[in-house]
């Protein structure tokens, strides 16, 4: 066990990770607090380390093992002859053992008394530290969690696989119980997918909350057949064939609200991965400044989807909300005296004034043969829920040249970049200016909680990249974590995007052949385009969402 004293502060000095004088606010922030918070605490708060930072610094000078908790087989079962109070007030995890020790990670290894008990406790072997972080350990004691709440429900499915003459498909089933908990647990958190995940012990569910997953429920592999098949018939799938990969879809009635799954189902090596993407009838029905879009972005997109022709694309990497996007232009733009055609795979909602066409490649009916079809359909407004080929981007470009108002997504990483792909794809460069008006490029940015916002310091490594775009005066936010939010800090998503408008003078240099980054300058001088970044600035500032956010999602 380790007995030697470790000053935090002098130690991130001697790293160079810290100044004497930046610590000497620290320690004033910390009397200031009345001493409820470590210094390490405050030193993460002020935003002058990381984390990992002081874990790793620590690790070395303590002679440590720094060890990724997520990179180890736990075993959890063998877990539960510890107790659990006593792991947590040590902050430590068992994690592994052989004949001479039992392997310990801890988050605080100068918590000596704490770890002294548990060493005297377990009496049979010494322990071996090493060092992990926090937030991972806190993952491994919600896990347990998770599996000692759900084990009554995952006895009941047991006994009733084990039983002849129970059938799996009854609604009133354990195993149909346990996928409406499932469903309904997602739901309550405002989740947009839901994973299930077999591996070579368990079979984990996690559910994506604002674009993070979380793991929900952990079960062991012999409840994971009947899961699979139940919810395989529920999408209309082959419950027989395991060797490749099926799409399917199905409907349910959660709490008095109308819900679509999108399913997809995939081999892996220990079993299928099942993915539900939840689509919520209710929430579909949005305008352009409810998604996010504001300022000159609103007015320039609000421009752009009013044109009487042309192809307005938006781009941004898959589940950065384009869909969403592009209905809130329909929901915006339809009208009785519009024909609005889309075509799409699949059709996520319905919209009313629109007629919307499902692709069927099995027929020969994909994106490209339903856009010839919808010139024959004198539409108005066209929307392809994506561009994949050279043959539905000509396709939409002879359109947009026809007198048609075209919108479509791409998978790009900025606005600039979908004028190149157009190219790259075969367009001539000449269709590509002719038709092209304006792409919007975007990304989901999880949005604080308004229940415990507070005021906070970015990491300085942030701040420097921003320093020269920030106002004389300015402060960031922050949720703290409170139970509104799940202890994360974060409530819901906001949308940051950027708008670049096709104007005479960028429709000549894509003529020329110009590079993305040329015309990317030639827009930003002309006031037609500013990098998603400011957008993401703006929200940070005004307490929507953290830097830490916007540098998640963007390059910066």
């Amino acid at each position: 066990m380790i007995k030697s004293k470790v000053r935090l502060g002098d130690l991130l000095i001697e790293e160079g990770l810290l100044t004497p004088e930046l610590l000497t606010v620290a320690l004033n922030r910390q009397k200031e607090s009345d001493y409820t918070k470590k210094l390490g605490e405050v030193l993460v708060d002020s935003g002058y380390v990381s984390q990992k930072e002081i874990a790793q610094a620590l690790a070395k000078q303590l002679n440590l093992k720094f060890t990724d908790l997520y990179g180890q087989n736990i075993d959890y079962h063998s877990m539960s002859k510890y107790s659990m109070s006593m792991l947590k007030n040590a902050k430590a995890i068992p994690y592994d053992e052989d004949e001479d020790y039992i392997y310990v990670a801890t988050s605080d290894p100068l918590n000596y008394d704490a770890l002294e008990v548990l060493e005297r406790t377990i009496a049979t072997k010494p322990l071996k530290l090493s060092l992990a972080l926090e937030v991972d350990m806190e993952h491994i004691f919600d896990r347990l969690k998770i599996m000692e709440t759900t084990k009554g429900i995952v006895e009941n499915v047991k006994k009733e696989i084990s039983l002849e003459g129970i059938k799996a498909e009854s609604s009133s089933s354990a195993i149909m119980q346990l996928i409406n908990l499932i469903i309904k647990d997602a739901i309550r958190q405002g989740a947009s997918d839901l994973h299930i995940e077999p591996d070579a012990y368990k079979v984990s569910v996690r559910s994506r909350v604002d674009g993070i997953l979380r793991e929900n429920f952990v079960f062991d592999l012999d409840v994971y057949t009947a899961l699979n098949s139940r919810i395989k018939i529920l999408g209309n799938l082959d419950i027989s064939e395991k060797r490749k990969a099926q799409d399917g879809r199905f409907r349910l009635k959660i709490d008095g609200g109308d819900y679509d799954f999108r399913l997809s189902t995939t081999p892996t090596m220990h079993g299928e991965s099942i993915v539900m993407r939840i689509l919520d009838q209710n929430k579909i029905l949005l305008s352009l400044d409810e998604i996010g879009v504001e300022g000159e972005n609103l007015k320039a997109l609000e421009e752009l989807i009013r044109s009487p022709y042309g192809i307005v694309f938006v781009t941004g990497p898959t589940g950065s909300g384009k869909t969403t996007t592009l209905y809130a232009a329909l929901n915006d733009v339809k009208s009785l005296e519009n024909k609005v055609m889309t075509v799409e795979d699949p059709i996520e909602y319905e919209l009313p004034l629109v007629q919307q066409i499902q692709t069927n490649d099995k027929v020969g009916f994909g994106y490209y043969e339903a856009l010839k079809s919808f010139l024959r359909q004198d539409p108005d407004i066209i929307m392809v829920g994506e561009v994949r080929d050279v043959d539905t981007l000509n396709a939409a470009a002879q359109a947009s040249l026809t007198g048609h108002l075209v919108f479509s997504t791409l998978h790009t990483n900025d606005a600039p970049s979908a004028i190149t792909r157009m190219s790259q794809m075969g367009l001539e460069s000449y269709l590509v200016s002719d038709s092209l008006i304006g792409i919007v490029a975007q990304r989901l940015v999880r949005q604080n909680c308004k229940h415990c916002l507070e005021k906070y310091t970015p990491h300085h490594k942030y701040i420097r990249k921003v320093f020269r775009h920030l106002p004389q005066s300015f402060q960031f936010y922050k949720g703290k974590g409170c139970r509104k939010c799940n202890n994360t800090g974060y409530s819901g998503r906001v949308m940051i995007c950027e708008v670049l408008r096709v104007t005479e003078e960028i429709s000549q240099m894509i003529t020329q052949g110009k590079n993305k980054f040329d015309i990317a300058q030639k827009a930003e001088e002309a006031g037609a385009y500013k990098p998603m970044l400011f957008d993401g600035l703006t929200k940070a500032l005004r307490g929507d969402t953290t830097l830490e956010e916007i540098y998640r999602v963007t390059r910066g």
